[in-house]
């Protein structure tokens, strides 16, 4: 029985709808003359290939389409078995949705009141990013959309026979777009290429998600025997909203000028106005019933005259077509007071016009009008319902549709500063010191002054030149709209408090900051702390943060722009760099540990701690069920305000089809709602880990750094990994260096774990843990049986091992020595293939005994789906080793010939990161 057959089998109707899709997929090749190639079809070809000097470029590509194919096949099974759970078992069945969480609430002894009153204070923010890790073009990802649609049709039992074998036929015709359309990128895309495929979800995806979201909690509310009256009368739902980093994101990124992000939030405000547009259009249709103008109350008559005389001549028309439907004709002269019209071309533009919104608040002004005028007229029903749904909706996507970050370099910004200073005032740069101690002196000096250095930006050097032209955008943006549009300015690599004081004096020099006492900078500044270095130091830094007057009256500022009840400081974590910097446990640990420390410090000053997530696609950059990390932050750190970064590929995989998408914001609108709540009772055991994981963190970074520090590491790695072909890659529009060096330090988090896992050595998530636990075993065997009971039921500690698990289940030592055998030297190929080896082997050995249970037993689908990726990727491994070896050794051949080697490549890196789920 073949693998396939084994997993219909065990896990019934996910595999057999791939058995289908990989059927219909067979057919279309050998339609489309390419017998040969379905004849090596994994899982239900005829043959097994093994045979590397025949792999084509279609081989490869048939290997990326069957690996989709299983991926879609899962998504929708799993779509599937969580209606069937929810229909047989009631909705507390499925983990994490609001449900379950308001159950376990009610089990704390919280009431209603308590939950309901909390929602005031509960928003959550995923930021889409363009981080280079979709390897699939987004017309790709548009047929892989419409295919599991199709698919999704099937379960419908409605469908007769005749009905089914068209949208059989209908299948094949999807699938023989994506076999004949290339998947990876001929060419870098640009910014905007990136920005277009978050704009499809802001625009396709998420609007219909909303509502359907807070009818998901309504139900849950009801059925946890609750009032929904209140939720459903005061639209008291926990706040969404959206944020992006493309356009603005330029750390080691040249591309993004100031120029691009111009582009980036004038593309977000058009589309932001063709999707409130859609939602009004759907208002007005709701309230398209015959009502007179002169029944409106008087506050609406008023209202109604200023918008007419507003609408200047195209009042008529707009009456004309519906003059006895007083409410639908209201809203219909508030769309008349968007601005946006329809060009010349027959393509909508933005006209900021005399007598349009300014901004979204006033158009909430009138639909809370609108919605007071309803319920006098007892219309209670449509107020409720659909005005408030509008309300909401206005709420969530703005005039804007998602905030956009601007993120640099601390060292960008204070190179920016030190040219500002040097073409200012020549002489006194001369004495100005450049240590931290003399930085600071300078920008406490400089906090307290008006004055710009200069007014003529037009001879500065580049870094000043582009901090100060990006800054000056900014500030015209938010004093032409609002501040809504614009998030956070955040400094990556924050190491210092002169690192966020230097935006201070930048902001300065373009108008972006106020004087009232002090200093005050309109937008918000927010420290990245991403080596494991910089969390130890986070807290230290965050405390002389806040003694400087400056800042606390710049969150003051910050605070009523916002309406915050109390001022509140965004923290950013990087989980990519610090894991890159000292492994998974001493990731995981120092992130922990910075986390409780910073909230203390907030704590301290009266200013609540919003943490933003800086989290990636595979568990080496912090990746796993939003719900379960939720419950593993460290208690009183979850302040109501949730903000994670969502990048590349995992964007697909969460967001592509609208049910996922429900299901995947449920998640972290109910996570965030019960841990905030949690937060604030007495902690759940009270059991101190302090002193265990303090000793796995230490422990586990000594192995890991070792490992790095070892004279033949490097040269290993960048051998027996694909990093040179992931380089030459087209995946996204940034560099894979930071400034084009070739070294570790400059190579950045994404590549570095993509490679590892290409190869199947995965060692950014587990290598160091063995060693740890045996360590802990052997000469702490207290700590060790403390573990061990503490794994049920402490939320973090499990959360931890049970991510090591999933990524020891992905790593696979055959193919791991199949890569060492790219390495040339004998004694580098040796030493670290030995020290890979030896740490794997010791740590699957010491996590089964510590987890029980084999994985088979444990988490039956994942080893199963796992069992059957490995079977087909085992194949793909050989050829890209082998291509590798070919590209490698022929780079002064003949161009065209390396060219059309490193496209195999570049298809197999696509192949293999559709059979993992993940690149980087």
């Amino acid at each position: 029985m073949s693998n396939l057959q084994i997993l219909i089998k065990e896990l019934g109707k996910p595999y057999s709808d791939l058995q289908f899709l990989l059927t219909c997929f067979r057919e279309v090749l050998i339609e489309n003359g390419e017998k040969e190639v379905a004849s090596v079809m994994p899982w239900i070809g005829d043959e097994n290939s093994q045979n590397a000097g025949y792999f084509s470029q279609k081989h490869f590509n048939m290997y990326s389409v069957c690996f989709q194919l299983l991926n879609l096949a899962e998504t929708n099974g799993a779509v599937q078995q969580r209606r069937k759970t929810e229909e047989s078992n009631s909705l507390l069945a499925t983990n994490g949705l609001w449900a379950n969480s308001l159950h376990l609430l009610k089990e704390k002894g919280i009431a209603e009141e308590k939950i309901l009153e909390s929602f005031n204070n509960i928003s959550i923010q995923p930021v889409l990013t363009a981080h280079p890790t979709e390897a699939k073009r987004p017309v790709i990802l548009k047929k892989y959309r419409e295919l599991y649609l199709l698919l999704v049709k099937r379960e419908n039992s409605m469908y007769n026979s005749y009905e089914l074998q068209e949208n059989r036929e209908e299948m094949k015709r999807v699938i023989s777009s994506i076999w004949h359309i290339d998947e990876f990128y001929m060419e870098k895309p640009t910014v905007e290429n990136e920005l277009d495929n978050a704009i499809h979800y802001f625009v396709n995806v998420f609007p219909e998600v909303v509502p359907l979201l807070n009818r998901r909690l309504v139900q849950a509310w009801e059925f946890s025997g609750f009032d929904s009256s209140p939720l459903i009368k005061n639209n008291n739902f926990p706040r969404l909203k959206f944020g992006t980093w493309i356009g603005g994101d330029r750390d080691g990124h040249p591309l993004v000028t100031a120029e691009v992000t111009q582009k980036a939030l004038h593309k977000l405000r058009l589309n932001a106005f063709i999707t409130v547009k859609n939602e009004l259009n759907r208002l007005a249709d709701d309230l398209s019933f015959y009502f007179e103008i002169s029944e409106l109350p008087e506050f609406m008559v008023k209202r109604f005259k200023e918008l007419v005389a507003e609408a200047g001549n195209k009042t008529k028309k707009i009456i004309s077509s519906s003059k006895n439907e007083a409410f639908k004709l209201i809203v219909q002269l508030f769309i008349n007071k968007l601005p946006l019209n329809i060009g010349n071309s027959q393509l909508l533009e933005l006209d900021d016009k005399k007598g349009t919104y300014d901004n979204s608040k006033q158009l909430l002004e009138d639909l809370e009008l609108l919605k007071s005028a309803l319920l006098e007229t007892n219309y209670i029903d449509i107020a409720h319902q659909s005005v408030n749904r509008s309300i909401y909706f206005i709420q969530t996507f703005g005039f804007h549709l998602a905030e956009l970050d601007i993120r640099q370099n601390s060292r960008y910004y204070h190179l920016a500063l030190q040219q500002l200073v040097e073409k200012s005032d020549p002489f006194n740069a001369k004495d100005t010191e450049w240590t931290e101690e003399g930085k600071k002196a300078f920008l406490e000096k400089e906090l307290r002054s008006a004055r710009p250095f200069t007014h003529d930006y037009s001879q500065l050097d580049t870094e000043s030149k582009n901090t100060i032209e990006c800054f000056q955008l900014l500030n015209n943006h938010i004093s032409k709209y609002a501040h809504y549009s614009i998030g956070s300015l955040i400094i990556s690599m924050t190491q210092s408090v002169s690192d966020l004081l230097t935006v201070y004096i930048l902001a300065r020099e373009a108008g972006l900051t106020l004087f009232r006492d002090t200093m005050i900078i309109k937008l918000h500044v927010v420290p990245l702390f991403e080596t494991i270095q910089d969390l130890i130091d986070s807290p230290a830094i965050l405390e002389e943060y806040f003694s400087y007057p400056e800042v606390q009256n710049s969150l003051e500022y910050q605070r009523k722009a916002q309406n915050l009840p109390v001022k509140t400081q965004e923290v950013m974590i990087g989980y990519s760099d610090s894991n890159k910097d000292g492994g998974i446990l001493a990731s995981a640990w120092f992130l922990y540990k910075a986390q409780k420390e910073i909230t203390e410090v907030g704590r301290k000053y009266g200013i609540d701690i919003k943490f933003f997530h800086g989290k990636g696609g595979s568990i080496s950059r912090g990746a796993g069920p939003i719900h379960w990390f939720l419950r593993s932050l460290p208690h009183a750190t979850l302040s109501g305000n949730f903000k994670i970064t969502e990048q590349g590929e995992s964007i697909e995989k969460k967001f592509a089809n609208k049910i996922n998408a429900v299901y995947n914001l449920e998640l972290m609108l109910s996570g965030n709602a019960l841990n905030t709540l949690l937060h604030k009772t007495p902690e759940e055991d009270g059991d101190d880990i302090a002193e265990i994981m303090e000793f796995m963190g230490q422990e586990s970074f000594n192995t890991y750094t070792e490992l790095l520090q070892n004279p033949h590491f490097l040269d290993f790695y960048q051998e027996a990994t694909p990093i040179d072909v992931i380089e030459q890659s087209k995946i996204g529009s940034r560099p894979a260096r930071r400034t084009g060096k070739r070294s570790f330090s400059d190579l950045r988090a994404i590549p570095w774990v993509f490679s590892w896992g290409q190869s199947r050595y995965h060692i950014t998530s587990w290598y160091g843990v063995g060693s740890t636990l045996e360590k802990m075993k052997n000469q702490c065997p207290d700590k060790y049986e403390k573990l061990k009971k503490l794994i049920p039921k402490n939320q973090f500690i499990r959360y931890v091992l049970t991510n090591v698990d999933t990524s020891l289940a992905s790593t696979d030592k055959d193919i791991m020595q199949l890569y060492g055998g790219l390495v040339k030297n004998e004694e580098t190929r040796s030493v670290v293939l030995n020290l890979l080896l030896q740490e794997f082997e010791k740590t699957q050995q010491i996590m089964n005994e510590l987890l029980g249970r084999p994985m088979q037993e444990r988490r039956k689908s994942h080893y199963y789906s796992t069992k059957l990726r490995a079977e087909a990727l085992r194949t793909l491994h050989n050829y890209q080793v082998h291509y590798i070896n070919k590209w490698r050794g022929q780079q002064n051949a003949d161009a065209d010939e390396n060219k059309e080697i490193l496209n195999q490549l570049l298809l197999s890196v696509n192949a293999i990161a559709n059979a993992m789920g993940t690149t980087g």
